[in-house]
């Protein structure tokens, strides 16, 4: 431990803490406009300068390591002085009247800073040309006439997100935040994440959704959890009269740690769907709006004379199917598997995700940890393009790689298009649907290193030489060498598989990497990037079976905001050619082909307005909190289905998180 004195105030640290990180664990302020806790130390803006006993100079804080027995000063008249002629500095180099600009009221770092400084003027004339703003994008707008070049959105594209996208021309007062080489940022290799926009401390990069949309302080913050896919990352939901302005990440989420892909930041707000906001009846061929005790009565009419049918109807075909979207919450398909699958004993009951989870991998195995991306030395991926799907995944490889300290190796499989493949040491396109003889062959391979962490599979590898492999995936035998070499020789292997292995029968693939990760001594089980945001628990609700409609009477989607795809229309519509038309029931936020199809709609929350719990890939329970109200006629999807269960006398039980199994 390191012991020094900031303002009198004696103070302990662990060897290699910052001055500023030190001030800033005993509750010292010592403002900043460049640092970010998540970002390594720059010391380009000076505001953070403190006076150290026996150093002739002012010192930057965010830069200098904590010293035994140092002794700092961070408010006296010098310290001031030279942070007022810092900001008057900026104030007078950009384009920073504040009454323009769409962050002031509280949002914005530099105008904090100077009225932390008793500042109400500065005393220099502005001397700045007018920069050209990039509005290319379709989330966000640099401008750089608000730009105080901190580099924070350089450094946190690159640290953060392993991008490298932006970076600086020019120098001096001359100096431009660019995009690649200089072209305009809707042009370039920027992936809309937004990480810039949230950790810009001024009006240079603000998103289309919230500018001027009203202060910080008339906000209302609500924390919750990413809905778009399995990762579970934290996100702070910006409110303001009922209305989402703005998702952010949330720094101190345990597991996004701040990130967020364009899905979950910016697709929410671009929401146009028409919103279902009284329940419907069809009458006369027509739907028409009812109150919720029609609707909840023609449902259970319809549903009453099969409850008891225990699950067959007239020629053994099941007379009720019932589908779920993995977009609700644990509670809520929890009451869907115990309405359908315990009391109306459903032939069918399922959810939107169907044979995602490979065969042999089971819902309720020991998932891998995101956690071990970060440190990882090599990382192999299996059929997962996570520049595409589980982006956030993506973006730990990502800046591993880039980094300095990482060394990482990342070796691609998929005998698909992936575009992660270009970043990868080496990428492995083995023939079509030979993956599985790939691992085979390169799990025989590292037997063969002798440097093996595990225990060898009880497989018989003498089928899976290096030639045979060959011959079967089209991968040489020199690159299968130095591939199985590499991931031998790891220390922290970690294995990542997506869902284009999923699906099969024999459960070999999922045994094959089960085998491969432990024989390689891999920090965690394999990581599943698969789904949406509650898939594993649907899984461990049994919901992860075939959806095929046969002759049944009664089909029920509680879809909530699931954007309808073609593979479940084509499953509706395919009963059409038998003229067999059942009774729909859709419970449903927007309206859709789908609801246009039923003969009850019961209109339900959307994702902002749900409450309830998530179970994200590696089997967290992850809280999800309400952002908005929704309209008065709108119900939660337990209470439309609780409901549906006390009018039938067939009330739920409540041990949803018992069945999950965590």
């Amino acid at each position: 431990m390191v012991n020094l004195t900031i303002d009198g105030q004696e103070v302990s640290v662990s060897e290699g803490t910052t001055v500023l990180r030190a001030a800033q664990a005993a509750g010292i302020t010592i403002p900043t406009l460049c640092d970010h806790k998540h970002l390594s130390p720059f010391g380009g803006c000076r505001m953070c300068l403190v006076e150290v006993e026996g150093s002739r100079t002012l010192q930057p804080s965010c830069t200098l390591p904590a010293g035994n027995k140092m002794v700092v000063l961070t408010n006296t008249p010098r310290v001031r002085e030279a942070h007022t002629f810092v900001l008057t500095l900026l104030f007078s180099e950009r384009n920073h009247f504040c009454m323009y600009c769409p962050v002031s009221g509280g949002d914005c770092e530099l105008q904090n800073a100077a009225y932390g400084e008793g500042m109400t003027h500065w005393p220099l004339e502005p001397n700045w040309q007018p920069y050209a703003v990039d509005a290319s994008n379709p989330n966000f707008v640099l401008d750089n006439n608000r730009c105080i070049l901190c580099r924070r959105c350089i450094r946190a594209c690159g640290e953060l997100v392993g991008n490298f996208t932006l970076g600086v021309e020019e120098r001096g007062a001359s100096t431009l935040v660019i995009a690649d080489l200089g072209i305009p940022l809707g042009e370039s290799t920027c992936i809309n994440c937004g990480t810039c926009v949230q950790v810009c401390p001024t009006g240079a990069i603000i998103d289309r959704a919230s500018a001027y949309m009203g202060r910080e302080k008339d906000m209302t913050h609500v924390l919750s959890t990413c809905p778009t896919c399995s990762i579970g990352c934290g996100i702070d939901m910006v409110v303001r009269d009922n209305h989402l302005l703005r998702v952010d990440g949330v720094w101190n989420a345990a597991i996004s740690e701040g990130l967020l892909c364009e899905q979950g930041r910016f697709e929410p707000l671009k929401e146009t769907r028409e919103r279902i906001t009284t329940p419907l009846v069809r009458k006369d061929g027509t739907l028409k709006a009812a109150t919720w005790d029609e609707a909840l009565g023609a449902v259970t009419e319809r549903l009453k004379p099969l409850s008891g049918t225990n699950g067959k109807g007239a020629g053994g075909i099941e007379p009720i199917a019932a589908m779920a979207s993995t977009r609700l919450t644990a509670e809520a398909l929890h009451d869907f598997e115990q309405l359908f699958g315990h009391k109306l004993h459903a032939g069918i009951v399922t959810s939107t995700e169907t044979g995602t989870r490979p065969a042999g991998m089971a819902a309720t195995s020991p998932q891998g940890s995101l956690d071990a991306l970060k440190t990882s030395d090599c990382v192999v991926v299996v059929g997962a393009d996570l520049t595409n799907q589980q982006q956030v995944a993506g973006f730990f490889i990502k800046r591993r790689l880039g980094s300095d300290s990482g060394g990482m190796k990342l070796v691609v499989i998929d005998s698909g298009e992936n575009r992660l493949a270009a970043l990868a040491h080496y990428a492995l396109k083995p023939i079509k649907d030979g993956d599985f003889e790939l691992v085979m062959g390169l799990t025989a391979a590292v037997v063969k290193t002798r440097l093996a962490k595990g225990p060898a599979p009880h497989s018989d590898l003498s089928r899976y030489t290096a030639e045979a492999t060959f011959e079967r995936t089209g991968v040489t035998p020199e690159t299968l060498a130095t591939v199985a070499q590499d991931i031998a020789g790891a220390q922290r292997p970690v294995f990542v598989y997506g869902s284009s292995i999923a699906g099969g029968e024999t459960g070999r693939m999922a045994k094959a990497l089960i085998d491969l990760a432990a024989l390689t001594g891999a920090q965690t089980p394999p990581i599943g990037a698969l789904g949406q945001a509650n898939s594993l628990a649907a899984s461990r609700y049994t919901l992860d079976k075939p959806f095929t409609l046969q002759d049944q009477q009664v089909v029920f989607l509680a879809l909530g905001d699931e954007k309808i795809t073609p593979a479940l229309l084509q499953k509706l519509d395919s009963r059409a050619e038998l003229k067999i038309r059942p009774f729909l029931v859709v419970q449903a936020s927007y309206v859709s082909p789908v609801t246009a199809m039923a003969d009850v709609v019961l209109p339900v929350e959307m994702w902002v307005e749900q409450e309830g719990h998530f179970v994200n890939l590696e089997g967290r329970l992850l809280d999800v909190r309400r952002g908005l109200t929704p309209p008065a006629e709108v119900w939660s999807n337990t209470k439309a289905l609780e409901s549906i269960a006390a009018r039938l006398g067939t009330p739920l039980d409540k041990e949803w998180q018992e069945e999950l199994a965590l």
